[in-house]
């Protein structure tokens, strides 16, 4: 048994997170062609988790604007040219698989961020993990009635985070 750890996404594994997502994400159903374009426009923030040999798990960031949400089963089509903020789309890890897989991802990202020049990680946490991500060094940030309403997509306890980078 090997130690859980992860590597790029590929597009052959798309039926695997899509398996997860909708394992983890009931309430939140993105289509498989919405995660195949994130991987295509930006592969570096795309990784899946190995467990034993099998996919236990997913991460999928892009470089975006703070404040700023890109819709949720949307499809982004480019990525912004003056992006300030990796945004951490979606990180998913089987229950079984859990214990230090997302801070794992969330360091790689944040390495990928500074080697990009990007000072700043952003999320929205959802089904109460807001505790977790604090954990990791991300902050709430006080939502304006435009960014209200597209939090209210992504559930009641739905919350825009960042972490600078610069700060850690």
């Amino acid at each position: 048994m090997s130690k859980p750890h992860w590597r790029p996404a590929h597009i052959t594994d798309l039926p695997a997170i899509g398996t997860i997502a909708a394992r983890i994400h009931p309430d939140l159903p993105e289509r498989p062609e919405v995660f195949a374009e994130k991987m295509r426009l930006y592969p570096d923030g795309c990784r899946v988790l190995i467990a034993d040999e099998e996919i236990a798990g997913y991460g999928l960031s892009h470089p975006w604007r703070r404040h700023r949400i890109p819709p949720l089963d949307g499809f982004l089509e480019r990525l912004p040219d003056d992006a300030d903020c990796l945004y951490v789309h979606d990180v998913a890890v089987l229950p079984d698989h859990r214990g230090g897989a997302a801070r794992a991802y969330v360091a790689k990202m944040e390495e990928l961020a500074r080697a990009s020049g990007i000072a700043a990680l952003a999320l929205v946490s959802v089904y109460a993990t807001r505790p977790l991500w604090e954990r990791f060094g991300f902050r709430p940030v006080t939502a304006d009635a435009e960014l209200r309403a597209k939090l209210a997509g992504y559930g009641e306890s739905a919350t825009y985070m960042l972490r600078d980078l610069a700060a850690t």
